[in-house]
């Protein structure tokens, strides 16, 4: 096929493109998210190692949602289309491309392409009906998975890999604490420590998701809704210290996993044995602490209390997985091997949940913004 040519067995699609920032995602996704015809992408205008993605299916997550208003720590200037994470079929390929061929059933790998990659790839999210990504950006989709799965693999899995083996050190017989177990990369925090051996206590805010992330692997689950006394006393979650000593025979958990933040961070600080490791993974339950619209800050910054941390000795390890790997890129190769090899003999299979035409692009967002599901929740950008 000549570089140039347009495959006839690609029409003309849909993409999302967020046209400006948001005071907020809900914001955003009310006032500047916008859905548009997409022609099949001028290949004459692109690079000669970039490749066409027909886009089969596009994770939606809580990073694109925090990016439309630009309080996470990798921000992408409108115009741009969302998505960081995608799967599909290569449907055109550059002259100097030489590993991918037109067909090839790919995963896009977000770190080195779409909107939270560096370079000249990032307004070509998944939320559309082509993306252009650089050679170097497609990873072969594992036979095992469909295309559903290979959109929640190397986010979620990558990240969960990193905070418990690379920063944690997360060992076979130890018990770990996992907060907001029902969200795709929680979820995927599960099946990682279970991989690895260790005895995992899951933690959520509904009886009925936290039933599921027990169907997933973890053996013990612990809502930490607030009951009335947590109302009365203000806490945003209820006191959930005396059942996780009580699973640990008294002497607490050897490592928190803390993607939530806020008043789940200080009632973990007291479940936890001495020496333990507390892993900084994120702070969804208090996603303000920057400014909107871009304005960077953190005036609304999170804390912790110094006096427990030092008389419980324990290591806070901050765990930011994509700066890392920017920052020192060879740290992926051993997670990248070790997850495709759990995902190639059937040990990891990552959960799918609803899955939106991209017509309902404005409804899954939604879902995602308030945690509706379990595991993932992807688009399917293509009819049919």
């Amino acid at each position: 096929m000549e570089p140039s040519t347009i495959p006839p067995a690609y029409p003309p699609g849909r993409r999302v493109v967020l046209t400006a920032l948001g005071e907020d995602p809900v914001d955003a996704i009310a006032r500047h998210l916008v859905l548009e015809d997409q022609p099949f992408p001028d290949v004459s205008a692109l690079a000669r190692a970039d490749v066409v993605i027909a886009v089969e299916s596009a994770a939606v997550g809580w990073v694109d949602l925090l990016m439309t208003s630009g309080q996470y720590q990798h921000m992408a200037q409108p115009p741009y289309t969302p998505g960081i994470e995608y799967s599909g079929r290569v449907a055109w390929v550059g002259a100097d491309v030489t590993r991918a061929r037109v067909g090839d059933a790919v995963i896009a790998d977000g770190a080195l392409t779409g909107p939270r990659s560096r370079g000249d790839h990032r307004r070509y999210g998944g939320f559309a009906t082509y993306a252009v990504a650089p050679e170097a950006a497609l990873v072969p989709l594992p036979a095992p998975l469909s295309f559903d799965q290979g959109s929640c693999l190397l986010g979620n899995y990558e990240t969960a890999y990193h905070c418990l083996v690379a920063r944690g050190q997360l060992q076979p017989g130890e018990t770990v604490l996992i907060h907001g177990a029902s969200g795709s990369t929680g979820l995927a925090a599960v099946h990682i420590a279970k991989l690895v051996g260790a005895r995992v206590i899951a933690t959520g805010r509904s009886p009925e998701k936290l039933a599921e992330v027990a169907a997933e692997g973890a053996d013990h689950v612990i809502s930490v809704e607030p009951d009335a006394a947590a109302r009365e006393a203000g806490a945003g979650v209820r006191r959930f210290r005396d059942e996780v000593k009580a699973l640990t025979g008294g002497q607490g958990v050897d490592v928190v996993y803390d993607g939530v933040g806020g008043d789940v961070s200080l009632e973990s600080l007291r479940c936890v044995r001495f020496g333990a490791r507390f892993l900084i993974v994120g702070w969804a339950s208090t996603p303000f602490v920057a400014r909107g619209r871009g304005l960077r800050g953190a005036p609304r910054a999170n804390t912790l209390p110094t006096n427990l941390i030092m008389m419980k000795g324990l290591d806070v390890l901050g765990c930011p997985t994509v700066i890392s790997t920017h920052r020192d890129p060879s740290i992926r190769v051993a997670r990248l091997q070790r997850i495709l090899a759990w995902v190639n003999a059937g040990r990891l299979r990552p959960r799918v949940g609803p899955i939106y035409p991209i017509e309902q692009v404005t409804a899954a967002m939604h879902a995602k913004w308030s945690s509706r599901h379990v595991g993932g929740c992807v688009l399917r950008p293509r009819a049919g």
